[in-house]
């Protein structure tokens, strides 16, 4: 099969495309405005973030968006076992002497100067693995030995490893969206029902032996009850959020995002692009997120190829559920996780995986 096939395609979705740059665009504008206090705090530079975002995240970002929309997209059906290996053996090494630990979490592995987290490379590798295992596979849909149970033992192999890290939120989104992409494969309801129970179970049960996630938990369901510690971040969000109002305070002119907003480049940029830019911005942001994620389902629908389709589909959901994670956290109306915002929240592997995402769904649409 050749890496590059050209024969019955057309031109690529131009609607991804779009969505993808306007995100980017989008969030490189919001970092460069939320991070300038912390960067001239901390390294005596406005732009510190904003120039570490171009050099490692849109440069090699762009590349992988370039290669992946040019590489014909079932090529990854023949390696995907080898790529999830991979992916795996980058996950364990974390916990060796290169891994590297900050704020409480091994998520990251020194490659020199670089630094590179695994787990945002398993958003990759783990769906294709999926989508090919299940591709064409009546058995592996149907069957309770021969599908439902292996399906359990790597989602819960790569779920053990993520919370380990720990990334309890990396580990339900990545998850979540694989059992949306073996339902989407013609799974029987009752596995669905079934891993849905385990999952919820193993989640409480995880939460409760950990105090600081079932903190979480508990400050969610009361966030009145310690707003100067675990319900800080959400309290300090929230306000935020209410005080942009219809059209924000303008952009660049957050009160929050230094001395009161925890991680304002990250898991509470939100929370920031809220307060400058208002509703309307916020409700253009997630127009853009909406008509990526829309464009993916409908052209998985038109989709005849099932590894293809399946790609699409899980690609779409995982963009979904963690855009959905973000915002819901950082709004209140979920769990606080920690989970950043997908094109947006500063973090050069997570754009660059990101990007690389689309330029597959791009792939892909030239031969819907």
């Amino acid at each position: 099969m050749k890496l590059f096939r050209y024969n019955n395609s057309h031109a690529p979705d131009y609607v991804i495309v779009f969505s993808t740059f306007f995100l980017v665009v989008f969030g490189l504008v919001m970092l460069a405005s939320a991070s300038s206090d912390l960067g001239q705090e901390k390294f005596g530079d406005s732009y510190f973030y904003l120039k570490h975002q171009l050099l490692y995240g849109l440069s090699f970002g762009i590349i992988g968006f370039i290669a992946a929309s040019k590489i014909y997209y079932k090529r990854y059906q023949h390696w995907a076992l080898f790529l999830l290996i991979v992916t795996i053996g980058f996950l364990l090494l974390i916990f060796t002497p290169i891994g590297v630990t900050s704020g409480g979490a091994t998520r990251w592995l020194a490659l020199g100067p670089l630094t590179f987290q695994p787990s945002e490379l398993l958003k990759i590798t783990f769906i294709v693995y999926l989508a090919s295992w299940l591709s064409g596979k009546t058995e592996r849909r149907r069957s309770f030995f021969g599908g439902f149970m292996p399906f359990l033992i790597i989602s819960g192999i790569v779920g053990i490893i993520l919370i380990l890290q720990p990334s309890t939120s990396a580990a339900i989104i990545l998850l979540g969206t694989a059992l949306i992409v073996y339902f989407a494969s013609g799974a029987r309801i009752s596995y669905i029902i079934g891993a849905i129970i385990l999952g919820l179970a193993a989640l409480l049960v995880i939460s409760y032996l950990t105090p600081y996630r079932w903190e979480r938990i508990k400050s969610f369901l009361d966030p009145a009850t310690d707003t100067q510690s675990a319900s800080y971040q959400i309290t300090q969000a929230r306000i935020a959020i209410g005080s942009g109002g219809l059209w924000g305070r303008g952009f660049g002119q957050s009160t929050t995002k230094l001395h009161y907003l925890p991680q304002p480049i990250d898991d509470s940029i939100f929370a920031v692009i809220a307060e400058e830019l208002g509703f309307v911005g916020s409700a253009i942001l997630i127009f853009a997120f909406v008509s990526l994620i829309i464009r993916s389902f409908f052209l998985s629908y038109r989709m005849n190829d099932d590894f293809g389709k399946l790609l699409l589909i899980g690609f779409g959901t995982l963009i979904a559920i963690q855009t959905f994670v973000h915002i819901g956290a950082i709004s209140g109306l979920i769990p606080l996780t920690g989970m950043s915002l997908p094109f947006i929240s500063s973090g050069g592997t997570a754009l660059v995986i990101f990007m690389t995402i689309s330029g597959i769904i791009v792939n892909i649409s030239k031969y819907t």
